[in-house]
């Protein structure tokens, strides 16, 4: 007779006499830390042995939102096995059974998961749904406490610095992140987070050239990413472009390429792809290029309509509203943001507190949309900071665009003043960003001051820097 317990790749203990199902838990091991579109093979693993806790209660928590009534099923069917769990699985399954509840207090399932990780610390896959968890909770300092908790047991593992260097990221500590995505990328030059969290330094620090060329010279390794990482990492590239003021045409390219073109293959995942298409529109929008769009901005709007895509997170949501408001699906637009209203109204009041930036944000997304900026900038904080508002779940780079979205919008309805004041002061964390200069001019312009001339000079002298 087989043994009845068997170990998975981190060594741990797993009650089943399957080998065939703990082969395919590690291979959804493999395919959630390389981001790749293959993680729907842990459903092998439940069907190689259905009374395997550990691969019901990972399965349930992949099908949670694609297939909730198949998720339930698997819930269920690891609870009632669990008397025959090892206590790592009884552990697993904690977590995520919780992580899956309606009622949960996020700082409880991230209490959860530490105390998982302090038992078990080479569960990369723990981890990496704990990090994941504190990035919706816009927590980057507890995402690095929970890796640095970590870290003396995998020293020298796979996958393990690409992780650490995200968070190190998140808190502004850029050497410390660059040191860490290196060494990732020198253990694995295909470990696609490593190779992320570099051109997010490299984005950091203005060497958008250098960022392009890094990140299209590793674009043959997404071949098998998710549809999310794939798009994402060509949107970095993209708005290094942009930001280096290469010509608007190979931001375009980018798009339709390698963005757009991913919704033509049968397993992409749409609404991973509308959420970076949307990004980038953003971003040309903020800059004035309006006229380049052609279709696109029609095309995604017709795509967003469909309700299936709205309240998968927050970020995404924020940018739909735009787009549809943008585009003239004003009603849709509206019945999103009654709906966005309505759950925050339901949360607890911890969880309204946390979320109440974010829907302040939502409605002036809205209102910018509809061409009401007056309104849109009357919605959000007098000192308004981007990075404040990460709680929607988004990074750095993804919530800067809603920076460039406030800076136009004192410009636009003549707060001079108070927009010079803020872009000096971002100036001064990246100086090498010409369209930050650009909009800078406009607020001297607008204030008739003479350091007009100078951030012209400044800009122009950018603008030919990098791709020209």
């Amino acid at each position: 007779m087989e043994e009845s317990v068997k170990l998975d790749m981190w060594g741990y203990q797993v009650a089943t006499s399957s080998q065939a199902c703990v082969s395919a838990i590690n291979s959804y091991y493999h395919q959630v830390l390389i981001y790749g579109r293959e993680r729907s093979v842990i459903l092998e693993a439940v069907a190689h042995d259905n009374h395997c806790v550990l691969a019901n209660i990972l399965a349930a928590h992949f099908l949670y939102s694609p297939d909730y009534s198949r998720a339930l099923t698997c819930l269920h069917a690891a609870q009632s096995h669990l008397d025959q769990a090892t206590l790592y699985e009884k552990l697993v399954f904690d977590t995520i059974s919780y992580l899956l509840s309606e009622d949960r207090d996020d700082d409880v399932a991230l209490q959860l998961h530490s105390n998982l990780l302090k038992e078990f610390p080479r569960d990369l896959v723990s981890l990496k749904r704990a990090q994941v968890l504190c990035f919706y909770m816009g927590q980057p300092g507890l995402s690095l406490s929970l890796i640095q908790q970590v870290l003396p047991q995998n020293e020298g593992q796979n996958y393990i610095y690409g992780m650490l260097a995200f968070p190190l990221l998140e808190l502004g500590q850029m050497e410390e992140a660059e040191k860490a995505a290196s060494r990732g990328f020198e253990i694995n030059k295909e470990d696609i987070w490593s190779q992320h969290a570099l051109c997010h330094v490299l984005q950091y620090k203005c060497c958008f050239r250098e960022a392009v060329k890094f990140m299209e010279e590793c674009s043959s390794s997404w071949c098998s990413a998710s549809s999310f990482m794939l798009t994402h990492n060509w949107w970095h590239a993209a708005v290094c472009y942009l930001e280096g003021n290469a010509p608007t045409q190979r931001v375009l390219e980018i798009y339709d390429n390698y963005i757009w073109k991913e919704l033509d293959k049968d397993d992409s995942m749409k609404a991973e792809v509308y959420l970076n298409a949307a990004g980038l529109l953003l971003r040309l929008y903020v800059r004035g290029e309006l006229d380049i769009y052609g279709d696109r901005l029609r095309l995604l709007a017709e795509c967003l309509t469909n309700e299936a895509n709205w309240h998968i997170e927050w970020h995404f949501d924020v940018l739909i509203l735009w787009t549809l408001a943008k585009a003239g699906e004003v009603s849709k637009a509206e019945d999103l943001l009654k709906g966005l209203k309505s759950r925050f109204l339901r949360m607890t009041k911890k969880k309204q507190q946390r979320m109440k930036r974010g829907m302040m944000l939502a409605e002036a997304l809205y209102a910018y949309g509809m061409g009401d900026e007056k309104h849109g900038l009357d919605l959000l904080d007098p000192d308004f900071d981007a990075t404040d508002y990460k709680v929607i779940g988004a990074s750095d780079e993804q919530v800067d665009v809603f920076n460039e979205v406030w800076y136009n919008m004192l410009l636009n309805t003549g707060k001079a003043l108070k927009a010079i004041e803020v872009l000096e002061k971002q100036i001064k964390k990246r100086d090498g960003v010409p369209y930050l200069w650009r909009l800078l001019e406009r607020g001297y312009k607008l204030a008739n001051k003479p350091e007009e001339k100078t951030a012209n000079e400044k800009a122009i002298s950018l603008e030919n820097r990098y791709f020209n």
